[in-house]
């Protein structure tokens, strides 16, 4: 089917060949390309990104409608909203999105960035309080455990000493990765200890 439309429209369109299966692959050029979409498309993605993250971090099933809140966004951000709302719904699982203005006092929330944008998710009445902070300290306890178990492995001088410089960088590496883990899974006790 393809070779017979290239056939019909070839000579209109200025082609010339005895088949489609001899040109060239076709090339994209610049003037085809409009940076505007793409950052809208950016955009877009990062919002379905952030509130995917929140998810994930919170145990927030996937299949849930979540509100949202946005603050801090220009003009922009509002028009992007607008134009992708039925987008954003769907593939970021929204029951709703709105606007705090300036003056309006956020909920207790997790919370996303994209560039200057605040998306807030109100975790009040979607987890769990009291098992969401069990589940929490248990992971914060594991975590503390193996955190000490490296920070003495790293205390050691004769570790330190024999081990070659690429495992002893690696279980820094490894330190730092826990530390971060344990300061984010802190905070998110923190912040749902506030609910």
């Amino acid at each position: 089917i393809t070779e017979e439309i290239w056939q019909t429209v070839a000579p209109i369109a200025g082609k010339t060949g005895p088949t489609i299966m001899l040109q060239p692959y076709p090339e994209a050029g610049e003037k085809g390309v409009d940076s505007a979409v793409n950052a809208d498309i950016e955009w877009l993605k990062g919002v379905i990104l952030g509130v995917r993250n929140i998810r994930g971090e919170m145990n927030i099933p996937p299949g849930k409608a979540l509100p949202i809140l946005l603050r801090n966004g220009d003009e922009r951000d509002r028009q992007r909203l607008a134009d992708n709302a039925q987008y954003l719904r769907k593939l970021a699982k929204l029951e709703s999105a709105e606007w705090l203005e300036a003056a309006d006092e956020a909920p207790v929330a997790a919370t996303a960035l994209v560039g200057e944008l605040e998306i807030l998710v109100p975790m009040a009445g979607l987890i769990d309080r009291d098992a969401e902070l069990a589940r929490l300290s248990r992971e914060i306890e594991k975590l503390e455990k193996e955190l000490a178990r490296i920070q003495g492995k790293l205390g050691n001088p004769g570790f330190r000493d024999k081990a070659p410089a690429a495992v002893v960088a690696k279980e820094q590496e490894k330190m730092q990765a826990l530390q971060q883990a344990l300061d984010t899974l802190q905070e998110q006790a923190r912040h749902i200890g506030q609910l």
